[in-house]
C-alpha cells in the first residue's frame, strides 16, 4: 500500500484507500435532475414522494437479501438501486422547493459528526460497542431536548413523544426493539435479563389464561413476543437479524426434506406427519 503523499499526512491515518466519489456524484445528481425536466422521462417526471414511497422499502428489502446471501456481484447494484431512490426523492423535494440533495447530505454528515463524539471529540471515549450505544442514546435524548425547547419556543403545545421517531411501518420486531430502547434510555428498564425472563413468564401464564382464539388470547401472545424482543436487546442481539436468519434456516432444511421426498418418489404432500418429522431429524443430522 503506498505511503500518503500528502506531507500534512505523515504521522496520521492512512487515506489512500478513501474513496473520491465527487465527479461520479456529480454526474448521478446530473442524470436524475435530467430525468426529472419537462423533455426528460415522463415516467419520473410524475412521480411524487407518496407514490414512490414503497420503492425504497423494496430496494432496501433486496440489498438486505444480498447481503444474507452473501451475494456481494449483486449487492453493488441492489445499494446503487438503494441510492437512485434517495436521490429521485431529493430532486422531487427540490423541484418543490423543499430540500436539495446537498441538504440531505450536509445534514447527515453533521449529524453523524455530532452523534460520533468519541471519534470527533475529545472529551468521550467509547471502548466497546455497548459504550457506543449508549453514547448514542445520551445524543439523540440531547437532540430531542434542544427540538423540544425550540418547539415550546414556537408554540408548540406540547414537544415530540419519545416513541414519535420510531417509524410504525417498521417490521414489528423491529419496531419493538427501537421502542423498548428508546423507552430504556430514560429508565424505563428492567435491572437485569433475569428480570425480562420473568416478564416473559408472566405474559405467558396470561396468554394461557385467555380462552383460546379470543381478541384477547391475541393481544397477550403480542405482549409475550414484546417480552421476548427484549431479552433479545438486553443480551445485544438483534431480533428482527435473529428471526431472519431462524426463518431462512427452516426454509433451507425444508427443501431438503422436499429434496429427501422428491428423491423417494414423493411429494412432501403425501407424506405422513412421521414420516415428515424422520425426514427432518435425516436433514437435521447431515447439516
Amino acid at each position: 500500500m503506498p505511503e500518503p503523499t500528502d506531507p500534512s499526512e505523515q504521522g496520521k491515518r492512512d487515506r489512500t484507500t478513501r474513496v473520491d466519489a465527487r465527479d461520479a456524484f456529480d454526474a448521478l445528481t446530473e442524470t436524475i435532475w435530467r430525468l426529472r425536466q419537462p423533455d426528460g422521462c415522463p415516467w419520473d417526471r410524475e412521480q411524487t414522494h407518496a407514490s414512490i414511497a414503497k420503492n425504497m422499502i423494496e430496494e432496501a428489502y433486496e440489498a438486505v437479501d444480498c447481503i444474507e446471501e452473501g451475494d456481494t456481484a449483486h449487492l453493488r447494484e441492489e445499494l446503487g438501486d438503494v441510492l437512485m431512490q434517495v436521490m429521485l426523492h431529493a430532486q422531487i423535494a427540490a423541484d418543490a422547493d423543499e430540500f436539495t440533495v446537498e441538504d440531505v447530505v450536509n445534514e447527515l454528515n453533521e449529524k453523524l459528526i455530532r452523534r460520533h463524539p468519541h471519534v470527533f471529540g475529545s472529551a468521550t471515549v467509547a471502548r466497546d460497542t455497548a459504550e457506543v450505544l449508549d453514547i448514542w442514546d445520551q445524543v439523540k435524548l440531547a437532540e430531542k431536548a434542544s427540538s423540544d425547547t425550540e418547539a415550546a419556543a414556537g408554540g408548540a403545545e406540547r414537544p415530540q413523544g419519545l416513541l414519535e421517531g420510531v417509524p410504525r411501518a417498521l417490521p414489528a420486531l423491529m419496531q419493538a426493539q427501537k421502542v423498548s430502547r428508546k423507552a430504556a434510555a430514560v429508565g424505563f428498564e428492567w435491572e437485569s435479563v433475569a428480570d425480562v425472563w420473568d416478564q416473559v413468564a408472566e405474559e405467558r401464564a396470561e396468554y394461557e389464561h385467555e380462552p383460546i382464539g379470543s381478541s384477547a388470547r391475541e393481544l397477550e401472545f403480542g405482549d409475550m413476543l414484546f417480552a421476548l424482543v427484549n431479552v433479545a436487546r438486553k443480551e445485544g442481539i438483534d431480533a428482527e437479524r435473529a428471526l431472519r436468519a431462524s426463518t431462512a434456516k427452516f426454509r433451507a432444511r425444508w427443501e431438503a426434506v422436499e429434496d429427501r421426498a422428491w428423491g423417494a418418489g414423493h411429494r412432501v404432500e403425501e407424506l405422513s406427519t412421521e414420516e415428515l418429522n424422520r425426514l427432518w431429524d435425516e436433514v437435521k443430522k447431515a447439516e
